[in-house]
């Protein structure tokens, strides 16, 4: 889908995050100049650390790689049409189970390199306060837009543009886990529990009031068929369990300002809201024990808190699940009280950040395109969807859209059959209040009747196979 290059035409990308950058590489790739303008480091905001474009504030996960996931389907796509970001990823992977999770500094450089050294892209180091003029234009500052910009895209768009807070996870050196306390290992590995298996409540306890968000299953097999320890499981007795459920309930943590609504993702809640939630809420959430054997004891713990590596090294990890909006110095107090973590050192706390998105099926035409501001066009977590994979593919699609339009060609979207098209169904998709959404299965369109009725996990692996296929057609027709 690479086109002769046309010098006359150049798009201005605002924003050097993952939606940002694979924008600018895609549209580089066939042909338009592009300058990327980003504001760092001359302004960041609080969850910003590095300089580098592509910085992965949050996990440094891509979540399930198999196919009968939506979004191990999605990455999959990503890799076939030539993504930058699935390209960097793959290169600076660290073990994570059945998932793909990456070292984050060496993934921000390999994308940062990638796109300074592109000879259609120039890099402009300021910050965008308002919807710039040049037109076309994409925006691209996902959840971390500048205040400024907010202001002026809130005023193009009116009440329907809407923000929340995301919660990041801590991570601690690998040197100051107590290693005597933890063991590693992956759920549903060798030893572990049946493949598939619901969570089921710790020994001696009520079911919750509440429960966390479920996780996919497939994405649970994932981990099983990996087979490998790229987990470190920290275990808790019951009466550890509790406590550490008080602590966090109890715990003092970061007020929003007075104007501010705080919205949380349901896929992405601080710790200590879910604790609130009940007191078994995590043990069926991220602290689910189901899969795992304490080999000091031969027996599945109360609950687990896991950790992931953070880099190929595996020199620090994250504490997996446990973004949190607690005060610093209480999420030292609090995270000591996990077991191996009594004497940890916190390479970075978690911390709180706000999401700032529109109400794409209202706002965005066909072409992720503005329809109050025609040449002014959205990707990435700023139009709704939320993840880094699905950040990517949104900015992939609308460059892949915008260059068709720029070339005078009928648009041609991926088929709805993908998930690549399935990006572009939720964005359309009206609900009475449009949230941010991970790829899911349910964006994607269904298998035809004349499949028959199929078992969850065979569905979804005919529905990527046909995925496959149409995305390859369709790509091979550009």
């Amino acid at each position: 889908m690479n086109g002769a290059e046309s010098p006359r035409d150049e798009v201005v990308v605002v924003g050097g995050g993952l939606a940002g950058c694979e924008a600018a590489y895609q549209l580089a790739q066939r042909g338009l100049r592009v300058r990327l303008v980003e504001m760092k480091p001359h302004k960041r905001t609080p969850a910003q650390t590095s300089d580098r474009l592509a910085e992965l504030v949050c996990s440094n996960s891509l979540r399930g790689a198999a196919l009968s996931n939506a979004v191990g389907l999605l990455k999959e796509e990503l890799r076939r049409v030539g993504s930058l970001a699935l390209r960097c990823a793959d290169e600076t992977s660290v073990p994570a189970g059945g998932a793909l999770a990456v070292d984050r500094e060496r993934f921000a450089e390999a994308m940062t390199r990638a796109i300074e050294a592109h000879p259609r892209i120039a890099v402009e180091r300021r910050e965008v306060t308002e919807i710039p003029a040049e037109r076309p234009v994409i925006l691209a500052t996902g959840p971390l837009t500048s205040d400024a910009l907010a202001a002026s895209l809130a005023a193009a768009v009116g009440a329907e543009h809407l923000a929340y807070y995301d919660a990041i996870a801590p991570i601690v050196s690998a040197d100051s886990i107590d290693w005597s306390r933890v063991w590693k290992q992956s759920r549903y590995g060798k030893g572990g529990a049946v493949r598939g298996e619901r969570a089921a409540p710790p020994e001696g306890a009520a079911r919750p009031e509440q429960t966390a968000p479920p996780e996919d299953a497939a994405e649970r097999r994932d981990d099983a068929e990996a087979g490998d320890e790229a987990y470190v499981n920290c275990p808790f007795d019951e009466a550890q369990y509790k406590a550490f459920v008080r602590a966090l309930v109890t715990s003092e943590k970061v007020e929003a300002r007075d104007f501010e609504e705080v919205r949380y993702f349901e896929g992405c809640l601080p710790c200590e809201v879910m604790a609130a939630r009940g007191e078994q809420t995590l043990a069926f959430g991220p602290m689910k024990p189901v899969g795992l054997t304490d080999p000091r004891t031969g027996r599945r713990p109360y609950a687990v808190l896991q950790l992931r590596p953070e880099d190929e090294a595996a020199t620090a990890y994250n504490l997996v699940g446990f973004q949190t909006r607690m005060k610093y110095a209480e999420q030292l107090r609090v995270f000591r009280m996990v077991p191996g973590l009594e004497e940890a050192e916190f390479l970075r706390m978690g911390s709180v950040h706000r999401n700032t998105f529109v109400d794409a099926p209202a706002l965005l035409g066909p072409a992720m395109e503005l329809r109050a501001l025609p040449g002014v066009h959205l990707a990435g977590q700023i139009s709704g969807v939320e993840g880094y994979v699905e950040s990517a593919a949104a900015g992939f699609v609308c460059a892949i859209l915008l260059a068709q339009r720029l070339r005078n060609e009928p648009l041609r979207p991926p088929p709805p059959t993908t998930a690549l098209g399935g990006i572009l169904t939720h964005l359309g998709r009206k609900q009475p209040t449009y949230q941010p959404s991970n790829i899911t299965w349910a964006h994607i369109a269904p298998l035809d009747p004349a499949h028959g009725k199929l078992r969850k996990r065979a569905r979804y692996e005919a529905m990527a196979e046909r995925a496959l296929r149409d995305l390859d057609a369709w790509w091979a027709a550009g």
